[in-house]
């Protein structure tokens, strides 16, 4: 009988997400560097409406999110009724995927892309369409050549994850231009904060019907813990994926913690001046001591070494010195190990022992 229980097509090819690791066995007091959280944590606003939200935690969660998208659109000013909220900007990937990707239909994304595209690709029944990079960098033409008239979606992150780098704006509307009839282009914001005066392609989708944006609460805002995430679309777009999100995906917490987070903006500045003047500081520091890195506009930098080998044993020493960053192999980067920017101190002792360790190899 189990033999004809069986899941969908596509299900079964879906590697398991792996997350930054964040303990080392028998290493006290590590420095967590492997998942691009803001090491000053989230504002005391914010914090302090979840203290306040606690009492009411009985009680359901609004259905439409109206107080946090009205606060979304206040402070980028944006349509407030096109805006959707999600568990993370990975549900809303995930509401695209449901809502326009079956059986037959292509995706398409860079080969060093977020991994939850191709997954949520595949658990819709779609087949996943990876092109090349040049040089660590999104490559427009080679993403118009991986189109087909079965594209549905086509996803850059912009600034990308893991590689730190970010196409112009021009570039991308070229992309929007060029797309095949049907399709979408999704442009995965979650780093834009990162990048002053950018708005993470907003007036681009506003000029478009065929461009959508999502962003998240996760990185700069530091709600990674109350997963929130949100998406900007034209209206016809955002009606469709109402009708797929669950009414209470977002919790009371969640949905007070996010608005506080987004109005504090002095956070926000502070947060992003502090980003640039360590990630500045760090990336000339591994220089120095033979470890390039591309010009990252993230909240992280990508460290590369001479070899698999040496980036996996680079990784091992930092972690028996407690130090604990992101290999990312699975996305065919295994001569690098992803470092995420965290408060001076930190930096300082990330470059210090990764000096060590090329000093050791000579």
């Amino acid at each position: 009988m189990t033999d004809q229980i069986k899941p969908q097509p596509g299900i079964m090819d879906i590697a398991l997400y792996v997350g930054g690791k964040a303990k080392v066995d028998g290493v006290a007091n590590v420095v967590k560097l492997s998942s691009n959280e803001n090491p000053f944590g989230p504002s005391p606003a914010a914090q302090d409406a979840i203290k306040r939200a606690a009492h009411e935690v009985h009680r359901y969660p609004s259905t439409d999110h109206l107080e946090l998208r009205t606060a979304i659109a206040q402070v980028h000013n944006l349509d407030v009724d096109r805006i959707i909220c999600g568990v993370g900007s990975d549900e809303i990937i995930h509401f695209l995927c449901q809502a326009y990707v079956g059986q037959g239909d292509e995706v398409v994304y860079t080969e060093h892309g977020f991994s939850m595209y191709r997954i949520s690709t595949l658990a819709a029944g779609g087949t996943p369409v990876e092109v090349p990079e040049n040089q660590r960098m999104t490559d427009v033409d080679a993403i118009l050549n991986g189109c087909t008239d079965r594209t549905k979606l086509v996803f850059i992150a912009n600034p990308n994850n893991p590689t730190g780098t970010m196409i112009g704006l021009a570039e991308v509307e070229r992309l929007a231009k060029g797309l095949p009839e049907g399709a979408i282009l999704v442009l995965d914001g979650a780093y834009a904060e990162y990048v002053a005066g950018y708005d993470g392609g907003a007036g681009l989708v506003e000029r478009r019907d065929n461009v959508v944006m999502t962003r998240t609460f996760s990185k700069i805002y530091g709600l990674g813990g109350m997963r929130v995430g949100w998406g900007y679309a034209p209206k016809p777009i955002i009606d469709v994926l109402n009708r797929i999100r669950g009414p209470f995906n977002l919790s009371n917490l969640a949905l007070v913690a996010a608005e506080a987070a987004v109005r504090d903006r002095d956070y926000v500045e502070r947060s992003r001046f502090e980003n640039t003047r360590m990630r500045t500081w760090l990336a000339e520091a591994l220089a120095e001591h033979g470890v390039p890195s591309d010009t990252s506009m993230g909240n992280f930098i990508l460290a590369r070494f001479n070899s698999p080998a040496e980036a996996h044993a680079c990784d091992d020493f930092l972690q028996k010195e407690g130090l604990i960053v992101r290999r990312v192999d699975s996305y065919k980067l295994p001569n690098a190990l992803r470092i995420t920017i965290g408060d001076e101190a930190s930096c300082r002792r990330a470059a210090h022992c990764i000096g060590q360790f090329k000093a050791s190899r000579k």
